[in-house]
């Protein structure tokens, strides 16, 4: 009886520090929700499946608790991704829209390449990946509002 208490009081805790990141697709959604809680959009373009600094940076940045924690209370994330493995292929609909974003954002095709904008798709800033903690990114991303 003990242990089932024991491994019930381990997966509370486990559950109460999981913060899933919430990620838009949609610019129109990301600009509803940027002007409601007057935040700024941090569009990421990215190859989840093919491009190595794209995994780094969610790896050292996107993926944890810290930067979650803190995004989640002063960013609206937009996602444009770029998949390439037939596996991973996005709906028509959504390729559509990420190639939309990459034709007005990112022109040039950079991987990984992240723009930092208001709630209006003006432009404050533009980076990629650096080899950054959580809390250094964030203040290169703050940089970029202030």
């Amino acid at each position: 009886m003990r242990s089932y208490m024991l491994l019930l009081l381990f997966l509370l805790t486990s559950l109460g520090t999981v913060i899933a990141q919430d990620w838009q697709t949609d610019l129109n959604v990301a600009k509803d929700i940027a002007k409601t809680n007057e935040m700024p959009i941090i569009l990421v373009f990215q190859g989840s499946d093919w491009c190595a600094p794209c995994i780094k940076l969610d790896r050292a940045v996107w993926s944890t608790d810290k930067f979650k924690e803190y995004a989640d209370k002063h960013y609206v994330m937009l996602q444009a991704d770029f998949p390439r493995r037939k596996s991973n292929a996005l709906p028509k609909e959504q390729l559509n829209k990420n190639k939309a974003l990459a034709e007005k954002y990112n022109r040039q095709g950079i991987f990984p390449f992240v723009v930092v904008m208001n709630a209006e798709g003006e432009v404050y800033g533009e980076t990629s990946y650096k080899k950054l903690s959580p809390e250094q990114y964030i203040a290169e991303l703050n940089s970029f509002i202030e």
